[in-house]
């Protein structure tokens, strides 16, 4: 099984021992995701430390503010490492309007143009702003390779399949309140199904008084092979397969 997206640098303890626990329960690959310059720097030295894992690059909308070409010139040249398999995460939040929502949506066009420029697919964050989202991205990323990261809108699940869109689940799909977004991962076809953590976030229900890690995935696999009638087995060979498809990591 693999994680698609987590945030090594700010899980609880050492990198190696979270990649060793994760390792155990057998996931073979690890996105960890960078969400400011500091961030970015730290999941690709974690990439460059262990095989298994790999970095994504981006400027979480939350800390976009005064983003500008310094900040897009500092994110290409992060992108230019061999180990950074992806753009992101990048997009836009306005349930914590932690940056003004002008500048968010500047610097998620910068992300698209740069994630077309490399050829790299690029991850998207989204919170309270789904209609906006949406449209930037029917209007900017044609051609781009868009994972929708911790998926939130069931309601649109038609449209973004439409779109080509790769669709991921974190734990909260496990929460017993999630009962739409289940429903949703239920109908995800399987070439376009990706799980992740978003470690230390969003811990699934059964370790849900522990802080989340990659190693954590396994329950949410676990779930969601339940949810759709397959076996455990199966469901990992096939986000391993979607996984090394849109992120080339072999």
């Amino acid at each position: 099984m693999i994680d698609s997206h987590t945030h090594l640098d700010l899980c609880d303890g050492p990198a190696s021992q979270l990649v060793a626990a994760a390792d155990a329960v057998g996931v073979t690959r690890i996105l960890t995701v960078g969400i400011d310059g500091a961030s970015c720097r730290a999941a690709l030295a974690a990439a460059e430390a262990f095989p298994q894992v790999y970095a994504a690059i981006g400027r979480h909308p939350n800390a976009a503010t005064g983003f500008d070409d310094g900040d897009l010139a500092e994110l290409a040249a992060l992108a230019e490492h061999q180990r950074c398999l992806a753009i992101g995460e990048t997009g836009l939040d306005y349930y914590r309007d932690g940056a003004p929502r002008t500048d968010q949506a500047r610097a998620f066009a910068a992300h698209i143009a740069l994630a077309r420029d490399t050829g790299k697919p690029l991850v998207i964050h989204t919170r309270a702003a789904d209609e906006d989202t949406l449209a930037q991205l029917a209007a900017e990323a044609h051609g781009v390779s868009v994972v929708l990261h911790c998926f939130s809108m069931p309601q649109h699940l038609d449209e973004c399949l439409q779109r080509g869109y790769a669709i991921s689940f974190a734990g909260n799909v496990t929460y017993k309140s999630a009962t739409e977004l289940a429903q949703a991962a239920a109908r995800v076809p399987a070439e376009r199904l990706l799980v992740e953590t978003d470690a230390p976030y969003l811990t699934p229900q059964v370790v849900r008084s522990q802080r989340n890690q990659p190693a954590f995935v396994a329950h949410t696999l676990a779930f969601l092979a339940e949810l759709r009638g397959v076996s455990q087995a199966e469901l990992g060979a096939t986000v391993e397969v979607n996984g090394a498809r849109l992120f080339g990591w072999g």
